[in-house]
């Protein structure tokens, strides 16, 4: 499925907005505060167990990976669905890829401040239920959060599954989506194996959580521009030139 025709150097950009994209995903103003208590919550202990234990976090740790597995089923699944829904539409491509960095770029001044839209500053959540203390808990509970974690990740992931559309390939617009979830999940284990040695970073991440919205704005908007004149397709190029070994990539 991921063979030399699907990987390659016009991809890579993509590729690489849509990892920063799940890391400031990750970032963001209602995932990061929250994250030590839901790891600790899906693991089955205490925050102070979590901390300070090494086999509460090595329970957490088994459960964070499948809370991963949840999450990326769902994008996986959104990612298929979007490079279809692009591939009917090839021959509106072009129209369609305007559509989307327009979008995108309203998603982006919203983060950096130009203007708010009330309807991406409310908040839903599912609720999964006491679904703690088990792997298969862990996974529902990465099902949920997948689904209804808004607006933190409604704007960003509407960004790269846009980019996932306008690829009209099925198996490359899912290669985007897998690189998003990684960007996001990668973290939640990063945590979940090593809160001690994080506490520090992620209180100093807290209090910066204004920088950090406003430079997921600015990574927004700019994707957008790019969509929109076409400098996606010129920064591939540049890619290739500057560094050769890409083309045996495709």
């Amino acid at each position: 499925m991921y063979g030399i025709d699907v990987i390659d150097a016009a991809l890579l950009p993509a590729m690489l907005v849509a990892l920063a994209a799940g890391l400031l995903s990750f970032l963001s103003p209602c995932v990061l505060p929250v994250v030590p208590p839901y790891l600790a919550y899906m693991g089955g202990v205490s925050v102070s167990e979590f901390a300070e234990t090494r086999g509460a976090r090595r329970r957490v740790v088994v459960a964070s990976l499948f809370f991963v597995l949840g999450l990326s089923t769902v994008f996986l699944i959104l990612g298929i669905a979007a490079s279809a829904m692009g591939r009917a539409l090839l021959q509106y491509q072009d129209w369609f890829v305007t559509f989307a960095g327009v979008v995108i770029m309203v998603f982006g001044a919203h983060f950096v401040g130009v203007y708010r839209l009330g309807f991406m500053d409310r908040e839903a959540r599912v609720d999964a239920g006491d679904q703690g203390g088990s792997a298969f808990g862990a996974f529902l509970l990465g099902l949920a959060f997948a689904f209804g974690w808004t607006p933190c990740l409604g704007p960003i992931l509407g960004a790269i599954l846009g980019l996932a559309a306008s690829e009209g390939d099925i198996a490359r617009g899912t290669t985007l989506l897998a690189v998003y979830a990684l960007g996001l999940g990668v973290p939640f284990v990063l945590v979940a194996a090593f809160f001690p040695a994080l506490r520090g970073a992620m209180a100093w991440m807290r209090r910066h959580m204004g920088r950090i919205e406003r430079i997921s704005g600015l990574l927004l908007w700019t994707v957008g521009l790019m969509m929109l004149t076409g400098e996606f397709t010129a920064f591939s190029w540049w890619l290739l030139e500057a560094f050769p070994w890409m083309a045996a990539l495709g």
